[in-house]
């Protein structure tokens, strides 16, 4: 689903404010703030990184992970009900959710080598793919494919809420979605289709 961040009633509360005090958005600035955030992050991730190869921080970075967790919820839901928050909790949440997405990502990488390099790659390609299919109008954004996208991404958030529930009393019943099987493989790439749909609802509205 698209960033809750953006949507109307958000940008509709804090928008007069805005322009009395800040000046108007530009895309120059977005693209600044976000590459300032996106090294924030970074900066998280390489803390908890570190702790993960270091075989005297595995407990530490399993803390920080869940202080990055907690910590970015928090500033999240900030800058998502008061806008006018997010000049100072986005730079917070990127730090704490770059503390949480490093020490996960480090964990992957002690399992699969490289794994995490091709998911940075994969993710970003993404990325510019649908920017791309999106500017040159390959792909409009409808009402009908809104709410598609919309309902597509509710129904992966209640079959995995489902199968975490299932989990607790059968635990092999959704043992399907990891392992190394055609029908799991599929089900990722399915998931994985209706994310990377989701960033045209993000261009559309901005």
């Amino acid at each position: 689903m698209s960033s809750p961040a953006l949507n109307e009633k958000s940008f509709l509360t804090s928008r007069n404010e805005a322009l009395a005090t800040d000046g108007v958005m530009t895309v120059k600035g977005t693209v600044n703030k976000t590459l300032i955030l996106l090294l924030l992050a970074v900066l998280g991730a390489s803390i908890t990184w570190k702790y993960v190869f270091n075989t005297d921080g595995m407990g530490m970075a399993s803390g920080l992970m869940w202080v990055g967790l907690i910590g970015g919820l928090i500033f999240a839901l900030i800058a998502i009900f008061n806008p006018r928050n997010a000049r100072w909790a986005a730079p917070l949440y990127a730090v704490f959710e770059g503390l949480c997405l490093g020490a996960i990502s480090a964990l992957y990488e002690v399992q699969t080598a490289g794994i995490v390099l091709q998911a940075v790659i994969i993710t970003f390609s993404v990325l510019f793919l649908m920017l791309f299919l999106y500017r040159t109008g390959t792909i409009k954004v409808t009402d009908k494919l809104r709410n598609g996208i919309i309902i597509a991404t509710g129904a992966v958030a209640i079959f995995y809420i489902v199968s975490l529930i299932s989990s607790f009393f059968t635990p092999a019943l959704m043992n399907f979605l990891y392992a190394n099987t055609a029908l799991s493989i599929g089900i990722s790439v399915l998931i994985a289709g209706i994310a990377a749909f989701s960033f045209l609802l993000d261009f559309d509205f901005i």
